[in-house]
């Protein structure tokens, strides 16, 4: 059979896979993912002496530690195959379906390592930002919404676009767990044609495509939340 026949043959099946899998998967994972991040970043940052913010301070710093010190693979494969052992009275605790699974540990993935981005961001706010938004009598929490977060965000927009951008190819990691996403129809047309050239370079073309066309609009945000800052420098 010719490629381009198994081409013809194998595009609607992993478009559709695209849609229905990847890129939902890789959406809703990322922003799950993004919300736990500020949250985990905002405790890590806390100045608070207090017992409850010590304690919450500990148990992010661990979260942070396993996500990022584990492989992806072995996170998806513990919940998903590994969670299931845990029982009682003969039953399991935890059993998770696979888009369950793989949602919870590429959300939990994912705001490990962007919690950290976060965090450094804010690190790299000037101390007299904060003691300017002090100064007008601005409580915390005012203060991050309204001078410390936006200035953050503008700083960790690149590399979060790249953990996006990571999180689009880490998707194909699901297969492993059984979900139908582009990389495992790749797999599934590639046995029945014979030609894994074939198949598993379309499915790499089709991945490109996705970021670059991910690439282009981190290029086009980066320029759209920079434009004060361009325009401030040229007085």
């Amino acid at each position: 059979m010719s490629a381009w026949h198994i081409v013809i043959k194998s595009l609607p099946s992993l478009l559709a896979a695209m849609l229905k899998y990847t890129i939902p998967i890789t959406l809703v994972s990322f922003a799950l993912g993004l919300i736990l991040a500020v949250l985990v970043a905002l405790v890590r940052i806390s100045t608070a002496k207090n017992w409850g913010i010590r304690v919450l301070k500990g148990l992010a710093w661990f979260y942070v530690w396993i996500f990022r010190g584990t492989p992806l693979l072995v996170q998806l494969f513990i919940v998903f195959f590994g969670l299931p052992y845990l029982k009682m009275n003969g039953h399991p605790l935890i059993e998770l379906n696979a888009w369950t699974a793989g949602i919870l540990t590429f959300s939990l993935n994912t705001g490990a390592y962007a919690s950290e981005t976060i965090r450094a961001a804010i690190a790299s706010i000037p101390q007299a930002q904060w003691e300017a938004a002090y100064a007008l009598g601005m409580s915390k929490p005012l203060m991050l919404r309204r001078i410390i977060l936006p200035q953050a965000t503008r700083i960790a927009l690149p590399p979060l676009s790249n953990s996006f951008i990571s999180l689009i190819k880490d998707t194909s990691l699901a297969s492993g767990i059984t979900i139908i996403e582009m990389f495992q129809v790749s797999q599934q047309f590639a046995a029945l044609y014979y030609n894994p050239l074939v198949s598993y370079s379309l499915v790499a073309v089709l991945y490109l495509a996705l970021t670059t066309l991910l690439s282009g609009l981190q290029t086009w945000l980066e320029r759209r939340t920079s434009r004060y800052v361009q325009i401030g420098q040229q007085y």
